[in-house]
């Protein structure tokens, strides 16, 4: 007859266990994508300058109607940036068709200056206030870039910064839950914590030795 003790601590271990696997795999699922993601993004990045990238340049120039432009006038005497106005704004944005955030802008007496950077590139906008001439350009360094800003998180926002954050907390439960996992198992795997030291020594050995 089984000892009701050890019966006992076996039912705990399986309900931990069946725990740990769910959490494991549901947090493996919710970051897996951004995981192939990272990785793939680590590599490009660790290599950046072996990847050839031919930066595309757009320009365009229009001209800011007379109606519009004494809106931008009236601000002459601002001293802070501000945001343009919103029927300047609504303007170029149709006139240039481009997405434009409602970010401020640097304002001087002779012109209004938009920076506009991005993911994988950069954008600008500069307004003369005399003329209302209205310059535009935008550099695209291609998809490459692309994501490896989205893994710097460079330029890209509250949302995917919120994003980054969750599943970075995803991450973390599944290498936690799988540390544990690990602890179950080691018992008749005798290899597991020698793999998991190499995993800290290695990195640390390189650390020490080689960078300075």
């Amino acid at each position: 007859m089984k000892n009701p003790s050890a019966a006992q601590a076996a039912s705990n271990r399986a309900y931990w266990l069946k725990t740990l696997h769910q959490w494991h795999w549901i947090s493996s699922a919710l970051c897996l994508i951004g995981m192939l993601l990272f990785a793939f993004t680590g590599i490009t990045l660790n290599h950046a300058a072996d990847i050839p990238a031919t930066p595309k340049v757009q320009q365009k120039v229009v001209q800011l109607p007379e109606a519009l432009r004494s809106a931008l006038a009236s601000r002459d005497d601002e001293a802070d940036n501000l945001a343009l106005p919103s029927e300047v704004h609504r303007w170029l944005a149709e006139a240039l068709d481009i997405s434009l955030p409602g970010t401020a802008a640097e304002w001087s007496p002779e012109e209004i200056y938009l920076s506009l950077p991005r993911p994988g590139g950069d954008a600008w906008l500069r307004i003369e206030r005399k003329t209302g001439s209205v310059e535009y350009e935008r550099t695209d360094r291609g998809w490459i870039s692309y994501l490896n800003d989205l893994h710097k998180g460079r330029h890209t926002g509250t949302a995917w910064k919120w994003l980054l954050d969750v599943f970075s907390v995803a991450c973390l439960v599944f290498c936690i839950t799988g540390l544990f996992i690990l602890k179950f198992h080691a018992t008749s795997r005798p290899t597991t914590w020698p793999m998991v030291g190499m995993g800290l020594v290695i990195p640390l050995l390189l650390v020490i030795l080689f960078i300075h």
